[in-house]
């Protein structure tokens, strides 16, 4: 396995935020955006990492904001670190594979989320109110239904703790009508064709979240896209409604310390040499099924 990736020091270059993944840059009027191997549980990031984890992450973004570009335009300007301002190229070692130079856009103050399956927050409100965010949906659904048509659940953007789903109304009141309507219109469509490439692969996208920013006056796409950090990815074959999916993202980790006497705050407990193994391999194996 590679070096962990935890935290990036690049003297030179202006530090604007770590966040609990990525680590993020300006570059005179860009930004370069790193993701490290760290993984976060239960909002908590954990001591040790995930080999090679930032760099899936970005691999499987890149791949996807690729196959959005007739619906919208994104973020990236350059992939490849030598086609990064010089200032970077001292620092390929780290930054290949694993960051992306963008632009700087200002980013929404919402995230907007698809859900196509009824899973995680969705299904607990669900059999709480018969409804997810305000949008009531038929009876009789159970764990991970698919949903006839997906639904648009916007949420909060929380700097700590959890972020808070809201209704399509009050996103309307925090971004204005307009601004609202076209991002609901284009997650949906960049969900759906999500789920119909994913599922040519084998691969349910039961739900995900997007970050979209202002840019010249335009909206973009930006932040990652579609990966096992932002979306829940299913098995096709092991599906089965009426219970929890298996996921290949960091259910392992999540389910590993449910097993331990921790309270979810910090300091994170150490992840075990295999459990850390088998996450990482759950990371690759779906980079491999999507980018094939």
């Amino acid at each position: 396995m590679s070096d962990v990736v935890m935290e990036t020091n690049f003297s030179d270059v202006k530090l604007l935020r770590r966040g609990k993944v990525r680590d993020v840059y300006e570059v005179d009027d860009h930004l370069l955006i790193v993701a490290t191997d760290r993984v976060s549980a239960f909002d908590v990031v954990l001591p040790n990492g995930i080999p090679d984890k930032g760099k899936v992450l970005t691999q499987i973004s890149i791949y996807w904001f690729n196959q959005m570009k007739d619906i919208i335009d994104n973020h990236i300007v350059a992939t490849n670190v030598k086609d990064y301002p010089k200032i970077l190229h001292k620092y390929e070692d780290i930054l290949e594979g694993r960051s992306m130079f963008v632009k700087k856009a200002s980013p929404m103050p919402v995230e907007c989320i698809v859900r196509g399956y009824l899973s995680g927050s969705g299904w607990k409100e669900y059999k709480d109110k018969g409804m997810v965010c305000g949008i009531k949906l038929p009876k009789g659904l159970v764990e991970s239904s698919r949903l006839d048509e997906p639904i648009f659940t916007p949420s909060t953007k929380a700097e700590e703790g959890h972020d808070i789903n809201i209704s399509f109304d009050e996103m309307k009141k925090i971004v204005g009508d307009e601004l609202a309507d076209r991002m609901k219109d284009v997650s949906l469509k960049v969900y759906k064709k999500g789920r119909e490439i994913a599922e040519e692969k084998g691969i349910i996208i039961a739900d995900t979240k997007m970050e979209f920013g202002i840019y010249e006056n335009k909206l973009i796409l930006i932040d990652e896209l579609l990966t096992p950090d932002s979306s829940r990815f299913w098995s096709i074959k092991d599906y089965q409604p009426c219970k929890g999916q298996d996921s290949f993202d960091k259910q392992i980790v999540r389910d590993y310390l449910l097993t331990l006497d921790w309270n979810q705050t910090y300091p994170g407990p150490m992840l075990p040499d295999d459990i850390v193994a088998k996450t990482a391999a759950r990371y690759r194996e779906i980079l491999e099924i999507l980018t094939r």
